[in-house]
This record gives C-alpha cells, structure tokens and sequence, in this order.
C-alpha cells in the first residue's frame, strides 16, 4: 500500500491542476461570455481572491482537529463540483460573485492540505515530494494547451463543463489517498507558539515577498512582450519554457535542498528573482528572454520547494495542516496586494515596473538568508540531511 502512495498522490496533483489549467487563463473567457464587463470581471476576480486567502484556515484547523486531511479534501473538493454545477443556470453578476468565492474558497484549501499530506509521506521516507509535486505543473501545461485548442472557434461555456470533469476527477483522486496516519515529524515546540514566533513569521514575509515579486509577470508579461513586437506564439513559447524549467527543479531539487537547505533554497529564488526582474525590464531580446525564464525554477519552483520543506520541519505535526493554510494565506494575502501595486507601476512605467519586483525579490532573499545564518534546526530531509 504504501508504495501506491506517490501514485496515487502525484494523480491528485494531476487531477487539481486540471480544474487550475482551465480556470485560471480561461474562467475571464467564461465569464465574458455570460454578460460581465471587463470592470465586473476583475472585480470579481480580486474579490475572490480576498475570499480564498480567508477561507485556507478553516480547512487547516480542521483538519488538525480531525487528524484526517482526507476527510476536509473529500469535502471541499465536492463543494468546488457542485459550485461550478450550480455556475450553468447562475446569470448576472451577484450570483457568479458568490458561486467564484465559492469555488474559489473549496479549491484554494486543496493546495495546502495536499501539500500536508505529500510532505507527512515524504518525511516518513515513502517519496520524493518534488517528484510528485512536479505532475501538477505538467498537468497545468498540458491542460491550458488542450483547452485552448478545444476553445477555438467555439463557445464560452466549453470552460465551465470543463471544470466540473476537473473537480469531479479531482474529488475521485481524493478518495484514493491515504487518510489519518501517525504523526511522523516532530518540532521543537508544540502547539500555537510555532506559528506565533517572530521567526516564522518572517520565514512567511521571506517566502511571501519571493513568491510575490511574480505579479508583475503574471498580469502583464503577455501584454509587456506584445507591446516589444513579441508574436503571441512566441509569448506562449516563453511561458511554457518557464513551466518546463520549474518541473526539472522540481524533479531533480533534493540534491539542491541538501546543499543550500530550504531557507538557502527561497534565499536562491530571491536571488535569481533580482537576476531574472532586472533582465525582463529592458530587454525585448527573444534569446536573452528566454535565458531570463530559466530562471522560474529557482524564482517560483526552489523558493516554494524550500518553502514546503521548511513548514515540515518547523511546525510540529499536530498542527501540520494549519501551518500548510497559515503559508497559504499569507501569500494569498499579499500576492493580490502587490498585484494591485503593479497594475499602478506597470501603467506609469510599463516594463520598467519589473525593477520594483526585483527588489522585492531582494527583500526576500536577504530575509531568507538572516534566517538561515540565524539558525539550524537540525532535522534530517528525506534523502540526506540539510538544515535551515
């Protein structure tokens, strides 16, 4: 049985980055095509994501206080296939409002509770959860590429059927994981003081301001390259380039966790974040770009792979669950407040609006780097030992 785990755990990884591959280039289609202007659109995307960042702690505490993740993921991921059911007869912009809080809600609590889990098996010595991991990045490609032929000449609504195949196949990839277990991991402290300590804390603003100096690029890379005289197949081409690259390092990352240690490994993200920001401000050169994308495995792939290794050996195991949505939150917090500080940057100075996130990736980095020269926790990864 425990052999089938990596299996069955990288099919859920598969299964939720399919309702994430359709959802998050296509759902603006979606909703386009139901009436809502492009005002109402984005509002009711900020909104929602207001709403997940809030909704992540009640599925982590609950799941602590049930000692079964399973049972919350079987839960909401049956919540995520009835909201986006009820989303076919649902018309006007008060209704889809609630129904993508809704499902916004259920699906944001999958992440961290899956990540729990896959880090709990890989702390007992049964996966590589980089390996594992690394199946919903493909499946997040690969699904974003056939929805986007499938769209072609077609209607809207193809999107929301889509997404209830996902979260249906996402809710049987739930019933095949493991549920309850032993704890397997213990910290230093116990309970509530771990998430309260100043040092968590600034672990959460190091990873958070890595993961956050992206947003310059996640809202306005396509639009950035278009205005350089970039053709949109060879925009597609950069960003895929940047997904391949976060699945090599993902694949081969325990190597690297060994040697720079989870903190060393946000630190390395930060870095290559100052390096890759400052490169995409000026440049409008297709081969230098494409160097520049390289970096997303160390800027979004290392500094998360560090992220989930250092929550496994930090947060004692009775509140394992609630450490996962505590991260959650917090990036999910602060992710759509720097968005909103580059749409200003970005409309005042365009492309040179990736010179702020790179020095927030620096924030990151030096935050990350204090940390580690502060401190070793002296816990043993999978596969060898690397502190921080």
């Amino acid at each position: 049985m425990h052999a089938a785990i990596p299996l069955r755990l990288a099919l859920f990884y598969a299964a939720t980055f399919v309702v994430f591959g359709v959802q998050v280039p296509f759902w603006p289609v979606w909703l386009s095509a139901r009436g809502l202007s492009a005002a109402e659109i984005g509002a009711l995307l900020a909104i929602g994501q207001w709403v997940r960042a809030a909704a992540i702690p009640f599925a982590g505490i609950a799941a602590d206080r049930t000692g079964d993740s399973r049972r919350i993921m079987l839960v909401v991921s049956i919540g995520a296939a009835v909201g986006f059911l009820l989303c076919l007869p649902a018309q006007g912009f008060a209704a889809l409002l609630v129904l993508n809080a809704a499902t916004g809600a259920c699906l944001s609590a999958l992440g961290p509770l899956g990540d729990n889990v896959a880090l709990t098996a890989a702390y007992a010595g049964r996966l590589d959860y980089g390996r594992v991991r690394l199946w919903g990045s493909l499946s997040f490609i690969l699904t974003s590429v056939l929805t986007g032929w499938l769209l072609d000449g077609r209607g809207g609504d193809i999107v929301v059927h889509l997404l209830i195949a996902g979260a249906a196949l996402t809710f049987a990839s739930c019933l095949a994981l493991p549920s309850g277990g032993p704890a397997v991991r213990r910290a230093e402290q116990s309970g509530w003081r771990v998430l309260l300590t100043p040092r968590f804390l600034a672990f959460l603003g190091a990873a958070a301001l890595v993961q956050g100096s992206h947003s310059v690029f996640y809202v306005f890379s396509a639009l950035h390259w278009r205005s350089l005289g970039l053709a949109d197949t060879t925009v597609a081409l950069l960003w895929s380039e940047g997904v391949v690259a976060e699945i090599v390092l993902f694949f081969w990352g325990v190597p690297l966790l060994r040697r720079v240690g989870p903190l060393g490994l946000i630190a390395l993200g930060g870095g290559a974040g100052l390096v890759r920001w400052t490169v995409t401000a000026f440049t409008a050169s297709v081969p230098v770009l494409a160097l520049a994308q390289l970096l997303h495995a160390f800027t979004f792939a290392g500094a998360y792979l560090g992220a989930m290794h250092h929550l496994a050996r930090t947060v004692p195991a009775e509140r394992a669950a609630t450490g996962q949505a505590v991260y959650a939150t917090v990036t999910g917090t602060i992710s759509p407040a720097l968005m909103l500080l580059a749409g200003s940057l970005y409309e005042s100075v365009g492309g040179l609006a990736y010179l702020a996130m790179a020095a927030i990736a620096a924030g990151g980095a030096a935050v990350a780097l204090g940390l580690a020269g502060a401190t070793s926790w002296g816990v043993d990864p999978p596969g060898g030992r690397a502190d921080g």
